[in-house]
């Protein structure tokens, strides 16, 4: 539990950093930036592994490229979803998918696939 948080907090993070650097993301309030980080978990564990599937020829006709749109169409459907959460087209759900991944990816890296509770072992 505590590394879903974690990882709740981290993409939170990389949504606050989108909203600050890519024009035509706006998150209304604190409370809307950390329901749609936990969103954003939830969508990604469910709903992106089916379409994932359900799109793989395109993807593979692609070289793996359809993964930039699916990626950016699960930070659509979370700002569909949740009200509160703004984005003005394509182009800004997309570069809010990178800024997030590069965040998550920084974060993961700090604190390893099994989350905080590798340090508390120590």
């Amino acid at each position: 539990m505590t590394g879903f948080v974690l990882r709740a907090a981290i993409t939170a993070i990389g949504l606050w950093i989108a909203t600050r650097w890519v024009p035509g993301v706006r998150i209304d309030s604190p409370t809307t930036l950390l329901l749609a980080a936990v969103l954003l978990g939830v969508v990604n564990a469910i709903v992106r592994p089916i379409l994932f599937i359900l799109t793989l020829p395109l993807t593979l006709i692609t070289l793996g490229l359809f993964l930039l749109v699916l990626n950016a169409a699960m930070v659509a459907l979370v700002a569909w979803i949740l009200p509160g959460f703004h984005l003005s087209g394509f182009r800004s759900a997309l570069l809010t998918w990178i800024i997030v991944w590069i965040t998550g990816w920084i974060g993961n890296s700090l604190i390893g696939h099994r989350g905080i509770e590798r340090y508390a072992r120590r």
